[in-house]
């Protein structure tokens, strides 16, 4: 029975085109996720290479960043989902989803980026400072590239939970491809519901693949990935 409402949810016409279609559910979800990850690191990477360059205040920083993960992403969705419609957002409109994503994206990002400032070794620096290289020059041209596997293993980290996370944006009448999920539930309709949740699932391993490869491509040579 499960492989008939699949196979019936694949070939309606309506799965493949128009704003219900997987199509537009997909760049949907992708835009939103991808959003959250660049507002994160807008928001909190240059903080955190700088935190993690001078070696203080790190440790107040990131427990304040991470209360993101203590409080549940449904519960700031929901909060910012009331505070917004009460300023006059519309319902259906991305910004509570947008920002409760940027809540989850920012703390393994942030995490990340002090820790792995903070790894370089201090002879190096202590080098670099002695060929007259300025503090700003230190972190650009040793710091951030010495750092940058423990850097992009943040970002890919809060990418993929970000992806799965966004999923509840359904919830509060956003689309994504969480809708198919909430829908299929909602309508008992299994096909719809399995098919929802594949997509996500391929796309976060997608994701996770791609910062992998980009990760690698990008790590200067000779820095060893923690991955």
């Amino acid at each position: 029975m499960a492989w008939d409402s699949i196979r019936e949810f694949l070939s309606d016409p309506a799965t493949w085109s128009g704003p219900a279609s997987i199509w537009n559910r997909l760049a949907e979800h992708v835009w939103v996720s991808v959003a959250a990850v660049l507002v994160a690191a807008v928001l909190v990477l240059p903080l955190a290479l700088w935190l993690g360059h001078i070696r203080k205040g790190s440790d107040v920083a990131t427990a304040v960043v991470n209360i993101g993960r203590a409080v549940p992403s449904f519960g700031i969705l929901a909060i910012s989902f009331l505070i917004l419609v009460q300023m006059g957002a519309g319902v259906g409109e991305p910004w509570a989803v947008l920002v409760a994503l940027v809540a989850l994206a920012a703390p393994p990002m942030f995490t990340n980026t002090v820790v792995g400032i903070q790894s370089v070794e201090p002879a190096t620096i202590e080098a670099a400072r002695g060929m007259g290289l300025t503090e700003s020059e230190v972190l650009r041209g040793v710091e951030i590239p010495l750092a940058m596997p423990l850097v992009l293993e943040g970002v890919r980290i809060g990418l993929v939970q970000v992806i799965a996370t966004a999923t509840l944006g359904a919830l509060v009448s956003w689309g994504g491809l969480g809708r198919f999920i909430v829908d299929g539930f909602a309508q008992q309709d299994v096909g719809q519901l399995v098919v929802g949740a594949v997509l996500v699932g391929l796309l976060a391993v997608i994701a996770e693949l791609a910062m992998s490869s980009f990760g690698r491509a990008v790590t200067p040579k000779g820095v060893t990935n923690p991955r």
